[in-house]
């Protein structure tokens, strides 16, 4: 007992940020949680021979690393549908069968990542490293360089550390890690434009959105929206670019009547995020999807809308809004 209890005194501290390399490596926060755990059983098993040659966090990095190139051995990339094909053309039209067998990128919370974190500098750093981009933009990478770019670029280790991880040389890493970086720039240019919503601008335009989208203001929301936004749902195929089309889109499928959602402010991948609950045909606001908004030059760049319910319970939301909120009016702005 005592044992175990030590154990887990000095590892549980570690298993916010662990959850997040987990996280970067896997793109879904299911997963993540199944490979921390895996990682921490792997842990307690071999604790007795751990000798303290290396630091317990680097340790539990190295058995958290080898159980995500276990688990990427026999799975593909997580997808968000502006990865799969061209954006929609018809808004108007019915979409594209959705493909929920598509193991799809999703979310993760802020407070599973930076929870324990006393330090502001380390909450933003944490934050910034599960961005969406980045995380969409790491799927496209082969496991062995996706776990080399984020161990040197994202965690800081040295090649000689990585190597020995991976049982190969420096040179090899270095390889690695310049064939990684090219790849992400190819796949994620401008993601370093994008930025966390710091000031209380970036806030209110968060607050607008969320405030037009509950009214059904097609107008407004159009307005808070680049021209050269994107908004995607997955597990549906179809997506759209551009405002126009956009605001077409949500006129003519999603927001046909004032009411119709709740959103709740929330936090996902170090981004602004609203939970939207759906008004069911018994008026009763059931759990409908996580969007996570990218803000760039105090617009609107990217809606992601992940339309999966079930991921409500990982943000510590119930499955209908509570009845306060849902007979909340709405202010116009």
């Amino acid at each position: 007992m005592a044992v175990t209890e030590e154990f887990a005194r000095l590892t549980d501290p570690f298993r916010p940020e662990l959850l997040a390399h987990c996280y970067r490596m896997l793109g879904s926060v299911h997963d993540a949680e199944d490979q921390v755990q895996e990682t921490m059983i792997r842990a307690w098993r071999s604790y007795g021979d751990f000798e303290g040659r290396a630091s317990l966090r680097t340790w539990l990095y190295r058995i958290a690393t080898n159980a995500c190139l276990r688990a990427l051995e026999n799975s593909g990339r997580r997808p968000l549908p502006s990865g799969l094909g061209g954006p929609g053309e018809y808004p108007d039209a019915p979409l594209a069968a959705a493909r929920p067998e598509v193991p799809w990128l999703q979310p993760i919370p802020d407070a599973l990542v930076s929870a324990g974190s006393a330090d502001p500098a380390e909450v933003v750093a944490s934050r910034q490293s599960v961005r969406l981009a980045l995380i969409a933009a790491l799927q496209y990478l082969p496991a062995r360089q996706r776990a080399v770019l984020i161990l040197r670029d994202v965690l800081g280790w040295r090649a000689a550390e990585v190597a020995d991880l991976l049982g190969t040389t420096t040179t090899a890493v270095n390889r690695l890690l310049q064939r990684a970086r090219a790849r992400l720039e190819q796949a994620a240019p401008d993601q370093n434009q994008m930025h966390e919503p710091a000031d209380p601008a970036d806030r209110n335009l968060l607050d607008r959105y969320a405030t037009a989208f509950q009214n059904a203001d097609v107008t407004a929301v159009v307005q808070l929206l680049r021209e050269d936004a994107v908004f995607e749902m997955p597990p549906e195929v179809t997506w759209f670019t551009g405002r126009e089309l956009i605001g077409r889109f949500l006129q003519a499928r999603v927001l046909t009547e004032p009411g119709r959602f709740q959103m709740i402010p929330v936090a996902a991948n170090g981004q602004p995020a609203l939970a939207a609950y759906l008004r069911d045909h018994d008026g009763v606001y059931r759990a409908h999807s996580i969007c996570v908004l990218t803000i760039a030059a105090s617009r609107v760049a990217r809606v992601t809308s992940f339309n999966d319910p079930g991921l409500f319970a990982t943000f510590g939301l119930p499955r209908a809004a509570p009845a306060a909120a849902a007979a909340a009016p709405v202010p116009s702005r």
